[in-house]
């Protein structure tokens, strides 16, 4: 039985490619489980005029165009739109990303019925995402750490899900709570998927939906700010939820993946030490139960970073 969606979309500086997005949704051949489509504009410096223009000439589209007047970040976007959604399902995409077949949304509101999920108790989806440039599959959209084993994979369960595309059952939000406020950007999802599984949920992937995304092949360069907030983030949540060895692993993995990547600025690297360090002792423990890490391992979660 199909059921309704929430399409909810944070954007942020990139009014071409929502427009792009909007426009792919558009093209549709069956809208009829698409409830509403929710947008954050999260504070935005550059003008939105042309998806604005196109927003108010498409109202089939049902579109709540919000303008925030902070950037509010991932996380407190994600969580003012998903407290909003009235839809059983509630879609979430990227800024840029878009539709790569016109009859994805029937897929995706049957996709909880499928058996495989169903005696899964899943409670969070992410589709397939390939590259909008190569058409190639786009490893780090996939939701496993073992790229090469999983890719072709039709179906499989696994330890978190990606951000750039993936549905959410709404009715779980009110067990888990949603994403962490204190997180502005990076390893939001990584915190919500432990919650999920603590509340007896699994995490799945379906490749019968694609979405093609205009990241690089070779990447997002980060900046070494974002590089150094994924760094403290992910030690936070592994000190909220894993056993104290994860969180030891994982503050020492990421330092090096930092020294790699952010080449120099030595000052962030030791206040993000130091940060992580503090976490240890700050953060308010809710570890995933026994059942939980049993199901981790199952599905071959990487914990140690």
């Amino acid at each position: 039985m199909a059921e309704s969606i929430s399409l909810i979309i944070i954007t942020y500086n990139r009014p071409d490619d929502l427009l792009d997005l909007l426009q792919s949704l558009a093209k549709q051949s069956d809208i009829s489980p698409l409830r509403e489509v929710l947008i954050l504009n999260n504070a935005s410096t550059v003008s939105y005029q042309h998806a604005e223009q196109y927003i108010n000439e498409h109202p089939e589209l049902k579109v709540n165009y919000i303008l925030s007047q902070e950037n509010l970040g991932v996380s407190r976007g994600r969580n003012k739109l998903m407290s909003m959604a009235q839809a059983e399902l509630i879609l979430v995409l990227d800024d840029d990303i878009v539709f790569h077949t016109d009859n994805s949304l029937p897929v995706i509101a049957t996709v909880f019925t499928k058996e495989f999920f169903i005696k899964a108790n899943t409670g969070i989806i992410t589709f397939r995402v390939i590259y909008y440039d190569t058409k190639e599959q786009q490893q780090t959209a996939l939701p496993h750490k073992q790229f090469e084993e999983y890719r072709h994979k039709p179906v499989f369960l696994t330890s978190y899900f990606t951000g750039c595309s993936h549905v959410i059952r709404k009715e779980l939000l009110t067990q888990t709570g949603l994403y962490p406020t204190d997180f502005f950007y990076g390893m939001e999802e990584y915190d919500l998927s432990y919650r999920v599984i603590n509340a007896g949920y699994s995490l799945g992937y379906d490749a019968a939906v694609t979405f093609e995304h205009k990241e690089s092949p070779t990447g997002r360069q980060l900046n070494y700010q974002k590089l150094a907030s994924q760094w403290v983030n992910k030690s936070k949540v592994a000190r909220r939820y894993l056993p104290f060895i994860y969180y030891l692993t994982t503050m020492t993995g990421w330092s090096f993946e930092y020294i790699k990547k952010a080449k120099g600025h030595w000052g962030t690297f030791f206040s993000s030490w130091l940060k992580a360090i503090k976490a240890g002792f700050t953060e308010k423990r809710n570890p995933v139960s026994k059942k939980g890490l049993e199901y981790l391992k199952e599905v071959h979660a990487r914990l140690w970073y």
